[in-house]
């Protein structure tokens, strides 16, 4: 009896002082205008990044009119499945969801009609996602564009688009709350991504405006999550760049963009998230990189994506 005490016990030991495993970077994207679907890298390093599946699509998009899969916005929630949202369309007013418990095999597709209750939004671009484990609930959030509603750099976007920040929490992505204003600092904004720092929510965010061109990243700080949002920086990033997405690494912060005019991926690099260096010599991805979202998933998770084909 005592011996299988001991060996009970011994074994408990044993898992609970195995090492946790080990993570790796893996980075959702979209080519060319992401009508075939979703792409996915990985990076041991968080600088160099390698396609997976030869670079084809792990996913190709089924809703909306033009289904399309731009903007591949990917988290893990705490049912450790893999939440996906993404742009289905130029002019649709709903959103693409998705979710998975491998990254290989999805859910059926979903389009979430975040803006059908105004009749004149022009659209809803690139949709992100955030789980609060205060409120215990993930927000989607998305920029367009009501043509009307806000004066404030009207004028000085890309043809009639004009947009703002709005949001919606929802605890199952069965039933969403009613879809508010996010962030709105009287000028054209989109591609916001959010991370909670310490106990404050930073927004990375894209300038729009076109004339005269700014098109780079900015950030705003809030103490709550789904309002209060204000410019704490001057630009962070080169003009002319979109889709930022926000990680840290070896304490240094990451964020990785879109140089869309220059047709490749940049990046720059803070200890203390306002002195910004562009470190574009040192990172590498796969050809025809488009923007998305950089995330962690444990290396088991990777080595079952190396063996798709």
């Amino acid at each position: 009896m005592k011996t299988l005490l001991l060996s009970f016990f011994l074994a408990i030991f044993l898992i609970s002082c195995q090492a946790p495993e080990k993570e790796v970077y893996l980075f959702s994207y979209f080519q060319d205008n992401g009508q075939d679907g979703l792409h996915l890298a990985y990076s041991y390093d968080g600088y160099h990044w390698e396609a997976l599946k030869n670079n084809q699509s792990f996913l190709k998009p089924q809703v909306a009119d033009d289904k399309l899969m731009r903007d591949p916005c990917i988290i893990q929630g705490p049912d450790q499945k893999y939440h996906m949202v993404w742009t289905v369309s130029w002019k649709d007013k709903g959103i693409g969801y998705a979710w998975s418990e491998d990254l290989i095999h999805w859910s059926e597709q979903q389009l979430i009609p975040v803006m059908q209750h105004e009749p004149e939004a022009l659209n809803c671009w690139a949709p992100e996602l955030f789980y609060d484990e205060a409120i215990d609930q993930y927000m989607i959030y998305w920029a367009t564009t009501i043509p009307g509603r806000f004066k404030e750099g009207d004028t000085q976007g890309d043809d009639q688009y004009n947009h703002r920040m709005y949001g919606t929490l929802t605890k199952d992505f069965k039933t969403f709350s009613e879809t508010k204003l996010l962030y709105d600092e009287g000028f054209n904004v989109i591609d916001a991504v959010i991370k909670k720092i310490d106990s404050s929510y930073y927004m990375f965010l894209k300038d729009e405006t076109k004339t005269p061109a700014k098109k780079h990243i900015r950030i705003a700080k809030s103490d709550q999550l789904t309002e209060g949002y204000q410019l704490t920086s001057d630009p962070i990033s080169p003009d002319w760049v979109e889709g930022p997405t926000v990680t840290q690494i070896d304490g240094k912060w990451i964020v990785f963009y879109d140089e869309y005019t220059r047709h490749n991926m940049g990046a720059i690099s803070s200890p203390d998230l306002k002195t910004w260096t562009v470190i574009n010599d040192q990172i590498s991805f796969p050809e025809g990189t488009r923007h998305g979202t950089v995330f962690k998933a444990p290396e088991s998770v990777l080595n079952k994506l190396l063996k798709v084909e």
